[in-house]
């Protein structure tokens, strides 16, 4: 175990190592801020979730490592900047997990993983950043459907939560009926609000009944894509463009590319 723990320091000082040498030497490293490099970050994130989708661990491995050399990057810029070193990340990070895990750590009990959650975010909140409600801490950048999930979990950790999922789909029910009201009024204003209700009702019911909103949506993303270049497939075999077909003969294509799998 300790020759895997060395074999992985020296492999973690290599790569600082090799960023030192790069933001010295390379004209397009030496000139990269933190402004350059986040849409890259959002990128290689991106590419990372694309492989965990996948279930591509050779893709997960090499974008991790993409990743983890952005994470070196944005440190050796914020000691450039004498705004804090990569050993005050590491340093602040370790003191992070310990303070929220006081069930580890501490003497604090849990009776399952709903209490660690809880417990985090109310340790978050006395950590003093600024973030001065239970919402605060959300990133205003997130994906609409991430973003939704991570404030339903936030307010149930002060118990703002329904108490189970026939009284949530109750209520999935009751904004599909308001948005079908605002479509017979023909009030566009009024027809997205209660359009984004459905959406944020339905995440919370994925959220009751076990299902990643965004994982799911992504997933069948992917899956219509894939018949969709099916039926193109199909299409250009019998010898015919898909946009000439009729949507009768287009939706026959789609449900013999269905019984393809």
């Amino acid at each position: 175990m300790d020759n895997n723990k060395n074999a992985l320091a020296e492999s973690f000082l290599s790569l600082v190592k090799i960023m030192d040498d790069l933001r010295e030497k390379c004209p397009w490293d030496k000139k990269q801020t933190i402004q350059t490099l986040r849409p890259l970050t959002i990128e290689e994130t991106y590419e990372l979730t694309d492989a965990i989708t996948e279930q591509n661990w050779q893709g997960i491995k090499e974008e991790l490592g993409d990743v983890l050399l952005h994470l070196i990057f944005y440190s050796k810029i914020g000691s450039e900047q004498n705004q804090f070193t990569l050993q005050e990340v590491i340093d602040g990070i370790c003191n992070k997990l310990i303070y929220r895990h006081p069930h580890i750590y501490g003497d604090a009990t849990v009776a399952n993983e709903e209490d660690v959650k809880r417990n985090w975010e109310q340790l978050k909140l006395k950590e003093g950043k600024g973030n001065k409600t239970v919402l605060g801490g959300v990133p205003k950048s997130l994906p609409a459907v991430v973003k939704a999930t991570r404030i339903q979990e936030k307010a149930k950790q002060v118990g703002f939560e329904w108490e189970n999922k026939e009284d949530v789909w109750k209520k999935v029910e009751e904004e599909l009926a308001e948005l079908q009201e605002a479509v017979e009024e023909n009030n566009p204003t009024h027809i997205e609000e209660e359009f984004g209700d459905v959406l944020f009702s339905l995440i919370n019911y994925a959220r009751f009944i076990k299902v990643d909103a965004e994982g799911a949506l992504e997933k069948t993303n992917h899956k219509f894509i894939h018949r969709f270049e099916q039926m193109e497939s199909l299409a250009a075999a019998k010898g015919v463009n898909l946009a000439d077909l009729s949507l009768v003969e287009m939706d026959d294509l789609w449900n013999e590319v269905k019984k393809m799998r």
